[in-house]
């Protein structure tokens, strides 16, 4: 996925600054700054959410396989199919579990049941929860823990075979313990999709993405491979971010 000179306003603000930079197949990238900085603004960005607020004004250039996202070519409904979503908080349906993870299967086509149960424990495999609800996937999603509920909603994601996976903190809501699986749980999906992750966690970051981004007022101040962000950072600001002067 290509950034080129993104710039987002929300009326008189703006909320971006000529971004640019590129996020790889197979690879996690990670997304860290202050609060405010533009880090989950420019993650929305990826898969259009910006369009839901009406004083959002968007310039530049966002390509997903040589493909415009703003382009006839590539509706926003193909899109997000795509470039899948994951929030902050867990969102499961109020629907059984087997409905959670089918669920975009059937609003972009019409599988046999038989091919639905197959796509279901593909994904739910793929996110470690199938052995544990193979025999409650009648139960509500929403009766699920906390982290059981947000591997739910990632095998929900990639149960429509993304290319990219795009984290908003996901494991901001969750205890150490289901945030450190949910972190393993990241790395490995870094094998097969594009991730791109916002996290509040440098230690997170340093742990599980292959490359780094630092965000500041907007601005994306320095992007590279995550060591040489941590330890030989090119920009002052970076440097004072990492070890903890500027917070």
């Amino acid at each position: 996925m290509e950034v080129r000179h993104l710039d987002l306003w929300y009326g008189e603000v703006r909320a971006l600054r000529d971004v640019s930079v590129d996020f790889f197949e197979r690879q996690v990238s990670a997304l860290i700054g202050p609060s405010g900085c533009g880090k989950s603004t420019l993650l929305r960005c990826l898969n259009r959410m910006h369009e839901g607020n009406r004083e959002a004004r968007l310039t530049g250039e966002v390509r997903l396989g040589g493909l415009d996202i703003h382009g006839a070519a590539l509706p926003v409904e193909a899109l997000r199919r795509r470039v899948g979503m994951v929030f902050q908080r867990p969102n499961p349906f109020p629907l059984p579990v087997f409905d959670n993870v089918a669920y975009g299967a059937r609003v972009h086509g019409q599988p046999t049941r038989a091919e639905a149960a197959a796509l279901v424990e593909e994904a739910l495999s793929a996110v470690g929860l199938w052995e544990d609800l193979k025999d409650r996937l009648d139960a509500p999603g929403t009766a699920l823990s906390l982290e059981q509920q947000q591997r739910l909603c990632i095998a929900r994601v990639i149960a429509n075979q993304p290319e990219v996976l795009l984290m908003d903190e996901p494991c901001a809501a969750l205890d150490p313990i289901a945030a450190m699986r949910v972190e393993e749980l990241m790395a490995e999906l870094g094998q097969r999709y594009a991730v791109v992750v916002v996290t509040h966690n440098l230690q997170q970051a340093a742990r599980i993405s292959a490359r780094t981004g630092y965000m500041l007022d907007g601005e994306l101040v320095e992007e590279g491979p995550t060591p040489e962000i941590f330890t030989s950072p090119a920009d002052r600001r970076t440097e004072d971010f990492v070890s903890g002067r500027l917070v």
